[in-house]
């Protein structure tokens, strides 16, 4: 049967119109034609492109001027040559390890510019860092103000922020980070309690406050509310400890289109919404010298890549049309649906070369893996396919490659490339 226009369609060619391109049919990204880099460095392939990471952080810095600054989650695409790009762009490094703060200084991020959040940080990650000159560690139970403190080299103070579980009054989001019983971070109704124990600790300088309420967050106004709330916070916090905050970090948790009815993120919306929060900073002398500032991932990375698979069979099995290709969820765990969804629903998967106009029909584009959790799509729209095409999971420059089990099965892993100026330059080879 033929798939009537939907919105997962609309969706999928949107996005090639903000991001890519198609040239007689082929995708092309960053004036480069897919298959040609598919040929190049083999499939699977996870295919960046600069010109998009670097609109999305100018689009986000712009809409929040005057109020914020934009720093990157390095756990979103952990590769250096992307945490480069937003480096070169301004951002700063929101780590979670030490192997992320190592790669943050491979990428020319200063070390006073990374803060390093996480409920469950080793002694060895700590010290590193500490060592290292990061510019904030964020704690989120009480051993870790010991263990900080214990890390702290004589006569220099560790700069340490609290990160906040805030009330339910500050939630949003497809997944929620706070307003319940939640490894991360102190409870808000134990604030006071926690800065009175970190001001009394002389190897710590507590000099801000992180709040993180919720991740992939779609609404313009729920982001203001939630910000609007962490400015409450910080007020709480600068009243106790009676100086002005140095650091608010109102936390990532912007999101992007992945599925059918997703829509974008109001940045206009966001951008007229900041008035009142501008005000309010600018007339509290406890919060007006702080550097406010926003740390996304998926917002930044996400639309700028694509993971790449080629095609090895296509069979009908009773009515239901498979498309099996060499890559599947041990690269691209999120596609699958495996990480994180309840309700599994598909990515905006699509040819890579499809002829305008041509009819398409609903298709399981599943991978290798002896799984029935390896389904990159469950009814991906799709033309007629064979062994040797391409497909291609848009959406995939965030939580793609490094969230996804690479050893299962032991497949080789794929070779990232990034597209830079007409350029494809491998950014980390095929292994295995």
């Amino acid at each position: 049967m033929t798939m009537p226009e939907t919105e997962g369609p609309d969706l999928a060619a949107r996005l090639i119109a903000e991001n890519f391109s198609r040239t007689n049919g082929a995708l092309q990204v960053g004036g480069l034609d897919l298959r040609a880099l598919a040929e190049a460095h083999g499939t699977p392939l996870f295919v960046y492109d600069a010109a998009t990471l670097r609109r999305s952080y100018r689009a986000l810095a712009k809409a929040v001027e005057g109020f914020a600054g934009v720093d990157y989650s390095v756990k979103a695409n952990p590769n250096p040559a992307v945490i480069r790009i937003f480096r070169e762009e301004g951002a700063g490094a929101e780590i979670a390890s030490g192997a992320e703060f190592a790669a943050a200084l491979a990428a020319g991020v200063p070390p006073e510019r990374i803060l390093f959040a996480g409920p469950g940080k080793s002694d060895s990650d700590i010290a590193r860092v500490v060592a290292g000159g990061i510019g904030e560690i964020h704690l989120e139970n009480a051993e870790e103000i010991t263990r900080v403190a214990n890390a702290a080299p004589a006569g220099r103070p560790v700069r340490v922020a609290i990160r906040v579980n805030p009330g339910a009054g500050a939630q949003g989001g497809a997944m929620r980070m706070g307003g319940k019983p939640s490894p991360f971070g102190f409870d808000e109704e134990e604030l006071e309690l926690i800065v009175d124990r970190i001001e009394a600790e002389p190897r710590l300088h507590l000099c801000g406050l992180h709040l993180f309420a919720g991740t992939q967050g779609l609404s313009a106004v729920t982001l203001l509310a939630q910000w609007a709330y962490g400015l409450d916070l910080a007020a709480r916090l600068g009243a106790r400890t009676k100086r002005p905050l140095e650091t608010i970090d109102l936390g990532g948790g912007l999101g992007i289109p992945y599925f059918a009815g997703d829509s974008a993120l109001d940045l206009a919306g966001l951008r007229d919404g900041l008035a009142p929060l501008r005000a309010r900073v600018a007339a509290d002398p406890l919060l007006a010298p702080a550097r406010i500032v926003l740390e996304p991932g998926r917002f930044l990375a996400g639309p700028a890549g694509l993971y790449v698979a080629r095609v090895r069979a296509v069979k009908v099995s009773r009515g239901s049309r498979f498309v099996i290709t060499d890559g599947g969820m041990h690269h691209h765990l999120a596609a699958s649906g495996n990480l994180g969804q309840i309700v599994k629903r598909d990515y905006p998967v699509v040819a890579v070369v499809e002829e305008a106009g041509a009819e398409r029909a609903p298709a399981a584009v599943v991978g290798p893996l002896c799984t029935p959790l390896d389904m990159l799509a469950r009814a991906a729209p799709m033309p007629d396919l064979a062994a040797g095409d391409l497909v291609a999971v848009l959406q995939s420059g965030a939580y793609a490659l490094t969230a996804s089990p690479t050893g299962f099965l032991s497949h080789p892993s794929p070779s990232e490339v990034l597209v830079d100026g007409g350029r494809a330059k491998v950014i980390r080879p095929r292994a295995g």
